[in-house]
């Protein structure tokens, strides 16, 4: 037998927990096949196999927290499972029926019960469903989950996740996207259908439980957790995740040893917005769509190259601090899964273009579940921008062990007294700057925001810093 452990999942990472597991016992899979999905501090990722062979045993289960180097599977070697087929096929004794091997070899019969899990799955939805609303469905398809346990379930990492937490078995779902692929409204569909048909019984019910059973009922489908109630009415209840301990663990570190002063202000981009519009469609026949995120993180990059106070770290053990001359720039987006930060390396170093592009590809892996535990790490300043879902100003946790976050709202249009006295209709885009008043003075944090707003009231000036 030969153990599969689990391998390095990137530096600082001791453990993950186990999201989702593809194989199951008497399963034949090949070296490099993935086995389990693994969830990091920040990162989803699939563990392949490093040996090819028959699954012996399955070592670990759904939610475990397994260590680096913890065994996950045992495979018997792929000599032993090759030899596992010649006991299979009694015929061969017989020597006469060897035209039999040929049909079982080429038997397309092992895929027509794929299709057949999903027509058993149907009935035993209806029967249970009298009993908790949408979960049910779960329970009675989940003897069919190792089925389709060898990954072949065409979803990614964020439906299967979206899938576990509505409850659903993804091998009763049709998916309706590209080449097959099932969508978070095929899992939606699933849910709605079963709350649909559990909603008959629960109305019946109804007098007894009041009006809270049907409101549960509404909107089942669109919350995360399992179907539970306490002293007072229904509730729903979800594991935590690792994502989410992670978060917690870091704002909660932030909040208790961070000393956050916020600074708020506004930047004047009247004439930078006339200056994106003027350029947005040179972009996008490069397939880039220009916002003012790339001209924040630009100044923002300049600035800090002025104020390195800014860019740098509190060493509390050493009782020192420590100046990063290189300036990367973490952007937080908003995911499914809860707050993420991709980093930008050596943003001072870029020009808008290539700024551009780079936010681009960063929100598209880390929204596609694509990133890597390193793509994260090696931050040394956060901009967070709530301008994109809404709301002007905030008092951002500052990302330690970093010293200062900058939060950006949505621009708006203001009535501004210009030097003249004249008062113009101006854009205005609000900031919010926090930072850790243990190393950076309040004033040191207004001369920063000072030269930010700077570089974006005068877009020229902007793209030709260096």
């Amino acid at each position: 037998m030969t153990e599969v452990k689990l391998p390095e999942l990137g530096d600082g990472i001791e453990s993950g927990d186990v999201l989702e597991i593809f194989v199951a016992v008497g399963d034949v899979i090949t070296e490099g096949q993935d086995i389990v999905e693994m969830e990091t501090d920040k990162a989803t990722v699939p563990v392949p196999s490093d040996v090819g062979g028959k699954v012996t045993k399955i070592s670990v289960g759904e939610g475990d927290t397994v260590p680096i180097g913890g065994v996950l599977i045992e495979v018997e070697a792929a000599a032993g499972a090759e030899s596992a087929p010649a006991p299979a096929a009694p015929a061969e004794p017989e020597k006469k029926p060897e035209p039999t091997p040929e049909p079982a070899a080429a038997a397309p019969t092992p895929e027509p019960p794929a299709p057949k899990p999903a027509a058993p799955a149907a009935p035993p939805v209806a029967q249970p469903a009298a009993t908790p609303a949408a979960q049910t469905p779960a329970v009675a398809d989940e003897p069919d989950a190792p089925a389709d346990a060898g990954g072949s379930i065409p979803a990614g990492p964020a439906i299967r996740r979206f899938a576990r937490e509505t409850g659903v078995n993804l091998a009763s779902v049709t998916g309706t996207g590209a080449g097959g692929r099932i969508t978070r409204d095929d899992v939606l569909a699933v849910v709605r259908s079963a709350s649909q048909k559990a909603a008959a019984p629960a109305a019946k019910a109804a007098p007894a439980a009041g009006k809270a059973a049907p409101r549960t009922n509404v909107t089942s489908g669109d919350l995360p957790g399992t179907p539970d109630s306490d002293d007072y009415g229904p509730i729903r209840v979800e594991r935590m995740s690792k994502i989410r301990k992670t978060i917690s663990a870091q704002m909660h570190l932030s909040w208790s040893t961070v000393p956050r002063v916020t600074n708020f202000d506004d930047a004047d981009i009247t004439d930078l917005e006339r200056l994106r519009q003027s350029s947005k469609e040179d972009y996008a026949a490069q397939g880039l769509k220009l916002t003012t995120m790339p001209f924040l993180v630009k100044a923002v990059a300049t600035a800090l190259r002025h104020h390195p106070s800014l860019n740098a770290v509190i060493d509390s053990e050493n009782q020192q601090v420590i100046y990063k001359d290189y300036v990367n720039v973490g952007i937080a987006v908003d995911t499914d899964n809860g707050l993420v930060v991709p980093v930008m390396h050596n943003a001072d170093q870029m020009g808008i273009p290539d700024t551009a592009r780079n936010i681009a590809e960063m929100a598209g892996k880390v929204r596609g579940g694509k990133f890597g535990v390193n793509d994260l790490r090696g931050g040394s300043f956060t901009i967070s921008n709530l301008g994109a879902i809404g709301g002007q100003y905030s008092t951002p946790i500052v990302n330690v062990p970093e010293v200062a976050i900058l939060l950006v709202g949505r621009s708006r249009k203001l009535p501004v007294v210009m030097p003249d006295d004249s008062i113009q209709p101006r854009l205005m885009m609000p900031l919010s700057l926090s930072y850790d008043h243990r190393l950076v003075d309040g004033g040191t944090a207004a001369r920063f925001l000072n030269d930010v707003i700077g570089y974006l009231q005068a877009p020229s000036r902007l793209l030709l810093a260096l």
